[in-house]
């Protein structure tokens, strides 16, 4: 059953509510995937921005399955080889978010068939969209060009 983008943003809102309440500690997934000097981004249907695909881990799922599903339900990608990037931690309303970072590469084009993505768009690195957070966008920069270390901090 799909979700219409207003029930979705209606969640949404309603589960940053909660973290404000609850103060949460969540272990996240996201992925960068690069095309030579192109990094992937969607857009959501229920916030405003450009992320890199990813999520929530569900119950009994690693960070890799994690990882690999959201890449797949987000951008309709399947990719051999994920590498980890780095492990950051995020402070933002009220939860304390625990962030594993996946490094991939594909020239295989996204075919997002999800009710929560709006946008699937590759960007050039040195040319980065207004909306992507600064984590991300400091992330990206760090991260995108090859052999770069695994590093771990805040996001």
């Amino acid at each position: 059953m799909r979700l219409p983008p207003p029930l979705f943003r209606a969640a949404h809102y309603l589960y940053r509510a909660k973290w404000r309440l609850l103060r949460p500690i969540t272990t996240g997934v996201r992925v960068m995937v690069l095309n030579g000097d192109q990094v992937l981004l969607i857009r959501h249907t229920y916030q405003r921005g450009w992320f890199m695909p990813g999520g929530g881990l569900k119950r009994n799922e690693t960070l890799e399955e994690a990882a690999r599903r959201e890449l797949r339900e987000e951008t309709g990608l399947t990719v051999d080889r994920l590498d980890v990037a780095g492990v950051f931690t995020n402070v933002f309303e009220g939860k304390t978010d625990h962030v594993v970072l996946f490094r991939t590469e594909t020239d295989a084009q996204p075919v997002p068939d999800s009710p929560e993505v709006a946008e699937c768009r590759w960007f050039p690195i040195s040319a980065l969209p207004e909306g992507l957070g600064r984590g991300s966008r400091q992330r990206i920069i760090e991260l995108a060009r090859p052999g770069a270390p695994v590093v771990a901090g805040r996001w």
